[in-house]
């Protein structure tokens, strides 16, 4: 049989993710039927695509050669859907909609029934992951739209994006400190900010905001979630900065104390990101009208 388009899109998350079970998550199928694809199409070009380790996956150099080639025809089967479906503006399937970690859970309980409310005749499979992975996949097309807090890349498929709003950070800690609101970063020992896990873009702005150089001390903590975190400064091991939109669920424990940062402070733009060759922007635009509308309360 001749290799399917959807073959190809899951050799590239498999590609992109290093891992079938997140490949797998991002595709929206079982694992076991994504490896059986991968596995029929490596029987198919008689070569491994990728080394099967312990941690994850390795692109083998046959799987370079032949993602780089995929990725092209998935940009150009794209481009025929698109084409296709261009005379209306309208998706005619579920909108692919990647959020930062460090958004998503604080934004999605108000932002996804406005946007099936207001929005109706829009089917979407939402996603998180981290930045690079999300605009990774809006390069290859397996996000039509993503959530962000950073800057565009320059290189690869001219993305653009739509501002949403500014989302201030405060300082958070245990009541037992000793703060004068406001409090000045610089006041700030480094040694005591607890911080992300490397790869997400909030623990560099983190690091930015309290000039913390290049983050060369080792460090004995690195969380994956903000709840994590939040927990640990509770218990009086260190402090932390929060994005505003996050207090409504992250600082709701009476543990936890929360201080503005005096001028200048420090904050994130969140923007909405797609590819600019789409013929659904005035979609995305409207998606982005709907999330400025209903942000959270707290990211006032």
């Amino acid at each position: 049989m001749p290799i399917s388009i959807k073959q190809l899109r899951y050799a590239a998350a498999v590609a992109r993710t290093g891992h079938f079970g997140r490949a797998a998550e991002l595709c929206s199928v079982s694992q076991p039927a994504l490896s059986q694809q991968i596995l029929s199409l490596e029987a198919h070009c008689g070569a491994a695509l990728f080394d099967r380790l312990k941690t994850g996956t390795m692109i083998t150099p046959f799987g370079r050669q032949f993602i780089d080639l995929a990725q092209k025809a998935i940009e150009a089967a794209d481009a025929v859907n698109a084409l296709a479906a261009g005379h209306t503006g309208q998706l005619d399937r579920p909108l692919r909609f990647g959020l930062i970690p460090t958004v998503a859970p604080y934004l999605l309980p108000d932002v996804f029934p406005a946007l099936q409310s207001q929005l109706p005749d829009l089917d979407f499979i939402i996603s998180e992951n981290r930045t690079d992975a999300l605009l990774a996949g809006l390069i290859d097309g397996s996000l039509d739209i993503a959530l962000i807090a950073t800057e565009l890349p320059e290189s690869g498929p001219r993305l653009v994006s739509a501002p949403l709003f500014e989302d201030r950070f405060v300082l958070a800690t245990s009541p037992a400190e000793t703060v004068s609101a406001p409090i000045s970063l610089s006041a700030v020992s480094p040694d005591r900010i607890l911080l992300l896990d490397e790869g997400h873009c909030f623990r560099d702005q983190t690091i930015a905001a309290c000039r913390i150089e290049s983050d060369t001390t080792p460090r004995t903590f690195a969380a994956t979630s903000l709840s994590t975190i939040v927990e640990f400064v509770a218990n009086g091991q260190g402090v932390t900065l929060l994005p505003q939109i996050a207090l409504r669920k992250e600082a709701t424990d009476a543990r936890i104390a929360i201080h503005q940062l005096a001028s200048p402070d420090a904050e994130r733009l969140l923007r909405l990101a797609w590819r600019q060759a789409t013929p659904f922007a005035p979609t995305f635009e409207r998606i982005a009208e709907v999330i400025r509308a209903t942000r959270s309360p707290g990211s006032a």
